[in-house]
């Protein structure tokens, strides 16, 4: 089996709905308070208004407001660090749970001192399923430019009917406007409108090639099983893609020929549904007839993080090959991911990578590399890497943490972040946490070898975390 994540439709929770209704209210009333103060304003100064009919009436005056008080306040510097012993206490038994076999290993740091409070193994590799993605997410945000985006573009092919797609690695382009699974994403009609303007009036176009020629190398990797790719969370590995490579627009199920799936969409969105579709390379100097970007590069980090994106990590991995000189192969990203942890600081002796989601079982990671990545990324010395926080799933809210964690209103949701990992045997999660005191602490639990079948170990480690968001443990 491969990776299974939960699905990216988003799972509301009673406490979030409360906390959406109130939040609701005050924007009703603050929006009514301003349109009235504002229609009274303009109603005054109207001619044959009272202010106009009598002068000596006066002036209309707001009140004055105040700084609005922040929505999201900031954690106390003050506030308590857990007492390693009290923890580990707190967790000894989560972590004796049968669900996770007695494999479980774990680490807890509290962020802003970089205190370990509790090791159990974490020194140890083991197969990390999609919390490797979190290594992924570091090699993009500090090998390229955060604000960078990915183009893919249409070239005269080397017919007068004939135009070519040309794949840039971005999974992301979108057969709908907008995307259903990827905000900000460009979109197939938009690069369409471009190729039917570029194009001489008149031209019927009767062939799309597509041109998958950036990535190379086999289209799956090493340790992934052959129900991998297609499945309804994974897809061979190529340039060119749309929606993720998803068969139908914001489901899960994915294709396994995604590059002419690509064509088929370009196909349609010129108006040529029947035009031949047939994988290629672009005409050595093509005019260019259009071309669109991806969101930004941070912003790809946080969807491929909270939706556990496969495709979307992998072809994040194969840019930071490309910006490192590396072939734009398994790899050559797996090279190219670890080299850069490596430039970040990062001790990556016990690293062995064969992609760059966790799909592959071959791939060995310790969970004290996992605390290390998201506490950087938290405390701000592993400089631009923001994204990798924002990124995580929050538990009982959003991505693959919607329908996971702690139901208590007063911990969740927000209290718990974090990117999960499941293969076979393997349960992983790892992120931030804030105590009941306000601390905030980054963790890593990954369990390998159970056999609960997966719904048993999700539990488990999500009372773990929710046992870290409720522990003052002092």
């Amino acid at each position: 089996m491969g990776t299974i994540e939960p699905s990216s439709s988003t799972t509301v929770t009673p406490s979030y709905r409360r906390l959406r209704r109130r939040l609701l209210t005050v924007l009703v009333t603050l929006v009514v308070v301003a349109a009235l103060a504002v229609g009274a304003v303009l109603w005054l100064g109207r001619d044959g208004g009272p202010a106009a009919a009598d002068p000596s009436l006066p002036a209309a005056e707001l009140p004055e407001l105040g700084e609005p008080a922040p929505v999201l306040a900031s954690l106390a510097s003050d506030a308590p660090v857990p007492d390693p012993a009290a923890l580990a206490e707190a967790l000894a038994p989560l972590l004796a749970t049968p669900a996770l076999a007695g494999g479980v290993s774990a680490e807890v740091v509290d962020v802003a001192s970089g205190e370990v409070l509790l090791d159990d193994g974490a020194g140890d590799p083991v197969t990390p399923a999609s919390t490797a993605k979190l290594l992924t997410a570091v090699a993009a945000l500090t090998t390229l430019d955060p604000e960078a985006t990915l183009e893919t573009t249409v070239v005269a092919g080397a017919a007068p009917d004939e135009v070519v797609l040309v794949g840039g690695g971005d999974p992301t382009l979108s057969t709908t406007t907008p995307s259903l699974t990827y905000p900000g994403a460009a979109t197939v009609a938009d690069l369409a409108a471009q190729v039917r303007a570029a194009l001489p009036p008149g031209t019927a176009v009767g062939r799309v090639v597509v041109d998958n020629s950036l990535f190379e190398g086999p289209l799956t990797a090493e340790g992934w099983g052959p129900e991998d790719a297609p499945s309804s969370y994974a897809s061979p590995v190529t340039a060119t893609a749309v929606d993720g490579a998803r068969v139908t627009p914001g489901e899960n199920t994915r294709s396994g020929a995604p590059g002419t799936d690509a064509g088929r969409a370009l196909a349609e969105a010129l108006g040529v549904p029947g035009a031949t579709v047939e994988l290629g390379e672009a005409p050595e100097g093509a005019q260019e007839l259009g071309s669109v970007r991806s969101a930004p590069v941070a912003r790809l980090v946080e969807q491929a993080l909270s939706l556990s994106d496969n495709l979307l990590a992998e072809s994040l991995a194969r840019q930071v090959a490309l910006a490192r000189d590396l072939p734009a192969s398994f790899e050559g990203s797996a090279e190219a991911v670890t080299a850069a942890l490596s430039d970040a600081g990062f001790d990556v002796a016990d690293v062995e990578l064969r992609d760059g989601s966790g799909l592959s079982r071959l791939d060995l990671v310790t969970p004290d590399l996992l605390t290390d990545v998201v506490a950087g990324a938290a405390d701000g010395s592993l400089e631009g890497a923001s994204a990798i926080v924002s990124g995580l799933a929050v538990a009982g809210y959003d991505g693959t943490l919607a329908d996971r964690g702690d139901d208590d209103p007063a911990t969740a949701p927000g209290a718990v972040r974090g990117k999960t990992g499941t293969l076979l045997g393997v349960h992983g999660l790892a992120g931030t946490v804030v105590t009941a005191d306000g601390r905030l602490l980054a963790y890593a639990l990954v369990a390998n070898g159970t056999v609960g079948g997966g719904g048993p170990e999700e539990a488990a480690l999500d009372g773990m975390a929710a046992a870290l968001a409720a522990c003052g443990c002092r």
